[in-house]
Parts: C-alpha cells; structure tokens; sequence
C-alpha cells in the first residue's frame, strides 16, 4: 500500500510554518518563511493578505513537497489555521479589498466599541458579546470599516479571518469553524451553526458570513488554480481550519479538561480545556475543536512583542554581535539568570500596547515602577518577563474562581525557547509547566487533525500517545513567596494607576 501523509500550515503574525508528516505522525518535511506586520498609525496593524498569507502558504507547500520528495497524489489531507481575530473584507473573486485588520493589538475600533456599548447599554453589551467588547472582537472591526472605508464596505462580498480566506483560496468555498466564529460573536447563532440575521442588522448582511462548520470536517479539495499555485494535487482534500492558537493546543495534547495551554507568542494566549461552559466575562469562554468539549480562552497583548521591543530599544548591541553567531535574544535570556526573583523591587506593568483579558483596557500603558539606580537593563527585562508572568497567573485565579482544576500545563511558542522565563512563570504558578517534545507548533496540530480526518486514527484517545512532554520546569517555591508578595503590588499598582493612564490617551 502507498505511503499517506498529511500537510498542515500555520500562517502566524511573523511566520508561516509547514509540516509533512506520515501515518504515525513522524514529521519528514518542515519550511518555515518570516513575514513582517505593517504598522501605518498608531493603533493599526495590518497584513496584506494575498502577498503575505496566501503568498506563504504557495511557498511553503511547495517546500514541502521539494524537500519530502513525497508525491503531491499520496498527501490525503491538509489542515490550515492562521491567526485569528481579524477581518479581511474580499469581493467574489476572494480578492483582498484592503489590508486585513489584526487581532486585539489592532485597536483602530475603539470609538465603535465606545458606540457598541453605548447603543445596546454595557450590561446588555456585555450579554450579547458574552464578555466586555473589546479590540480582540470582529463585528466592531467590520463596523470599523462600514464607517471609514465605505467603498471597501460597499463592494465586500465575505468579510473572512485567515484561515477562512486560505480554505477558500484552495477550495473556493467560504467556511468557518465554531471555535473561530465565536470571534465574530454577535455574528453567529452557534447553537444553530448558523449565522444570526437579527444581530446581523446594525454590521454587514447575513450573507457577507461565511458558513459555520467543524474544524476537522472536509471544506472540499484542492481547485486546479490553488493546486497550480501550491503544487498539491487537485484530489487533495482541505479541512476548514481553525484558528492558530487551537492549532497549537492540539499540537501539545491538550485533549483532556484541565488541560491548559499558555502560548507565548508575540502576544500571550490561553486555552483551557472544559467539560462545561462557564460564564465569565472576564475571559472568552466557548467551544473547542474537539467535540463536545469547552474552552475557556484569554489573552494578553504583549509577550514577544515586548521582548522584542527590549532587543532592539536596549539590547541592540547584543543585536551587532549576532553576526558573530550569537543570537540577541539567547544573550538577553542568560542576561537575567543572575537577577533574583522580584528584580530587586522592581516591578513591571507589560501593558505596552494596552490590554485585553481581565482587564479588557485599551488604553493601559507599560510601567516600570521602584526603579533605583541600582537597577540594570537586566533587572528592567527579568522584571518585564515577570509582569508577563504576573497576568498569566490572574487567569489562573479565574480559573480558580470557577472551580475548574488544572491538571497540565503545556507552553509553547517563540518564547519556550527562553528557558529562564519559563522558570520565571512556574515560580509564580508555583505549578508544574511543560513542553512539548515537538515544537512545530499549530502547523503540527494542522497535520495531526489532517491525519484524523484522512482515516490514519478512529479517534482523539487513540492520538494521545502520539504528544509527550520534553521539559519539565518545576517550580522554585521560595521564588514563589517572593512572587506571592509582588503579584499584590502588581494588580494594585494597575488600579492606583488607571486613570492616570487614560489621561495620556
């Protein structure tokens, strides 16, 4: 019998990641291609979505199949995902009408947020989103671009996230999973699996939505323009996607409730696996990928983006020395391991492009807080990492809150691989956080949902031997009294200061 293999690619906010693997879910190929974000005005970061997303996806599935040395006839099935909580608007051609707007650190939806809350009243706001509206959401974005860009608005056929726009670029159908469309709450009826006219109303027509379906189902196959595009065969089936980050939490076998993800990418994000629905407004709770299960989601702005920051505003010369063979950001890692926990007093608010989960504060601002002269650029990046840490720990407590154990912690991402930060983080759990023995990320998680639909497995239980752990960071629990101490000054700190950070806005 001729081999089968299975394609999944991520398309992220920096990279897109591939990966080929085979009927045990053994990685033979992997291509990865870096990409930049446009930042035209303050509060706007887009993406063009042709040159970058679809353009990346051609690129790296050719690679793939270059580099295998697999034939395009024996790859079953591809799973896409890519980041979520944006907003494409495309004609019927699937042609880009503008650059996509980004997830929550695109906050260029703020006066209709504003206006949202003021139209339905907050509390029925509130209700109607199921969480404070926020610049993570959707319908505020396409609200966005029915006021600023009315002739944009005017010729939109679908208004798409990522991955909706790759399956239809390599299907020609417009699809999207439940996990992702929650993203577009009012938007959707999901109880329905289908799109709610009534709410629709005030944002865009009904059919302007794509329709709602499974992340695993079968989108349709390749079309002979996509597959002379990307070099897949035309018999190729294409699942419907997901978003990146439930990509990623099935590639870290969170498949059990009380499993929790915590992706450190250029921003933070969380996924917890329920067996119920809980109502919490502080965070996203919803559907997961995995039938009849529950995730409680969340996330933060700031987490790669702050450490890049640190590299090239105050570690640049560490940057000059990288011709040398020296990566920045490993110099910039063993930078800290000699700086205590707590940073000598210093403490950080990582708000550095506002906030979303629990504060959902557009306007909060990054503080260092007890600087002395004492203090080094080292003390100033531990104690970044630390306030970082400091929010991943709030949810924690929310999760708490609602009675919901926590029985693993996986980490994955870019920042996995600064080893200090992922003490930092289980000092101040004081828990257990582990990662994964695969590191490829949500493009894995694509291939491994490509290999269930394909027929390589009968189940999610028969896949749970497929992910183990590599790393085990086991908390330091005289670290975590120091941190104990700090993280009260620290959600102190955000409220003495508030006000005064909405005054500079």
């Amino acid at each position: 019998m001729e081999s089968r293999y299975f394609m999944g690619i991520d398309v992220g906010t920096n990279e897109t990641k591939g990966v080929l693997i085979d009927s045990g879910c053994n990685v033979v190929a992997y291509s990865a291609k870096k990409h930049e974000v446009e930042n035209p005005q303050p509060n706007f970061f887009e993406q063009d979505a042709e040159k970058i997303w679809w353009g990346d996806v051609c690129s790296v599935s050719k690679a793939l199949i270059r580099e295998s040395g697999v034939s395009p006839s024996q790859i079953i099935c591809m799973g896409v995902s890519a980041l979520g909580c944006d907003c494409l608007p495309v004609d019927q051609n699937c042609t880009p009408l503008c650059n996509a707007i980004l997830y929550g650190i695109d906050s260029r939806s703020y006066r209709e947020i504003e206006y949202l809350n003021r139209y339905y009243g907050e509390e029925a706001a509130q209700r109607l989103y199921g969480h404070p509206i926020c610049s993570s959401d959707i319908a505020p974005k396409i609200l966005w671009i029915k006021n600023h860009l009315p002739d944009v608005y005017s010729r939109t056929y679908k208004f798409l996230t990522a991955s909706s726009y790759i399956t239809a670029k390599l299907t020609g159908r417009y699809c999207i999973d439940k996990y992702l469309a929650e993203d577009f709450a009012p938007l959707y009826d999901l109880k329905a699996d289908a799109v709610s006219e009534e709410n629709c109303s005030l944002y865009c027509g009904p059919n302007q939505l794509a329709e709602v379906m499974r992340a695993t189902e079968t989108a349709g196959t390749v079309t002979a323009k996509a597959s002379a595009e990307t070099g897949l065969n035309e018999n190729t089936k294409v699942l419907v996607g997901t978003g990146d980050s439930g990509a990623e939490a099935i590639s870290t076998g969170i498949f059990e409730p009380g499993d929790i993800m915590i992706q450190l990418g250029s921003s933070c994000y969380f996924i917890y696996l329920a067996d119920r629905l809980i109502q919490d407004r502080r965070v996203w709770p919803g559907t997961f990928i995995i039938p009849d299960t529950y995730s409680v989601c969340a996330g933060t702005n700031t987490a790669g983006t702050l450490t890049k920051w640190f590299r090239d505003e105050l570690y640049f010369d560490m940057v000059a020395r990288e011709k040398d063979g020296k990566n920045a950001f490993d110099s910039m890692a063993e930078s800290v391991e000699t700086i205590p926990a707590g940073s000598d007093g210093l403490i950080t608010l990582p708000y550095f492009a506002g906030e979303r989960t629990p504060l959902n504060d557009p306007f909060a601002k990054g503080v260092f807080f007890g600087l002395k002269l004492g203090h080094t650029r080292a003390h100033l990046y531990k104690s970044a990492l630390e306030g970082i840490g400091y929010s991943i720990a709030q949810h924690f407590d929310i999760l708490e809150e609602n009675n919901l154990p926590i029985k693993k912690i996986m980490a994955v991402g870019g920042g996995t691989k600064n080893e200090p930060w992922l003490h930092i983080i289980a000092d101040i759990l004081g828990r257990t956080v582990c990662t994964a023995r695969v590191s490829f990320g949500a493009s894995y998680g694509d291939a491994i949902m490509a290999a269930l639909a394909g027929g390589a497995y009968r189940s999610w239980s028969e896949m749970e031997h497929v992910i183990q752990p590599e790393l085990l960071i086991e908390p330091n629990m005289e670290n975590h009294a120091v941190y104990r101490k700090n993280r009260k000054i620290f959600d102190e700190l955000y409220q003495t200061t508030k006000e005064m950070m909405h005054s500079l806005s």
